[in-house]
């Protein structure tokens, strides 16, 4: 059963409820919700409310709506994927993290390597502005988080390879919740901002290997970090 909802934007609670046991795996491809009125009863919330709350399901891929048959769930989009590995870290799963770091382990290594050998002048300085905003915002974890998601998207259009900046964008959302984390760490950002510097240094110079291996360095620092932080 789901539980009543007694809050303002009442839709959103519902979608966080339906997300919930999806990620649950309560919840399957195919699985059919119950009607509008069925909603409605469970939640103990207007039929306004389920529909809006349907509207962003729909919206964000998570089901679909068959004329005459109801709604169900669905994974036929691509903003699915995205959106379960959101899903996964709004719940909590902060267990979740080691595994993060060792996607990244496999990717952003060779994302460096790569993007050594084929960055442009715009890109270096990108990932130089993201540097210098990481600078002033060594206080402020809200405004360093961003920029280092900056750094590593800059990096990855780099490599000028267009679908690797799509791989990495898939993770965004996991890799924002991940660095606020670590700013919490105390002195997390400033040996994050270190590890940056050293990146760019080596794409600069076009240097590969040493890109790759203050790329390793670096998510090194970060499994380390997100140990203390979880």
């Amino acid at each position: 059963m789901y539980l009543p909802i007694q809050t303002e934007r009442l839709y959103q609670r519902i979608v966080e409820q339906i997300e919930y046991r999806i990620v649950a795996g309560e919840l399957k491809v195919g699985d059919q919700l119950p009607s509008e009125r069925e909603l409605a009863e469970q939640f103990a919330v207007s039929r306004i409310a389920v529909r809006e709350a349907v509207k962003a399901l729909r919206a964000t891929g998570l089901v679909e709506i068959r004329p005459g048959r109801g709604t169900f769930i669905t994974n036929d989009t691509p903003g699915v994927v995205r959106n379960s590995l959101t899903m996964l870290m709004k719940f909590g799963q902060a267990e979740g993290f080691p595994d993060l770091v060792e996607v990244r382990e496999i990717l952003e290594p060779e994302i460096a390597a790569l993007a050594a050998t084929r960055i442009n002048e715009e890109q270096i300085a990108a990932m130089s502005g993201a540097v210098a905003m990481m600078d002033t915002a060594l206080d402020n974890v809200e405004v360093f988080v961003e920029s280092d998601l900056d750094f590593h998207l800059a990096l990855a259009q780099a490599t000028q390879n267009p679908i690797i900046p799509i791989l990495m964008d898939s993770i965004i959302d996991l890799l924002r919740e991940q660095r606020k984390r670590i700013g919490l760490v105390s002195g997390g950002l400033q040996r994050g901002q270190y590890h940056h510097k050293k990146i760019l240094e080596a794409v600069m110079g076009h240097d590969s290997q040493k890109a790759r291996r203050a790329m390793q360095i670096h998510l090194q620092q970060v499994r380390e970090d997100s140990a203390i932080s979880s």
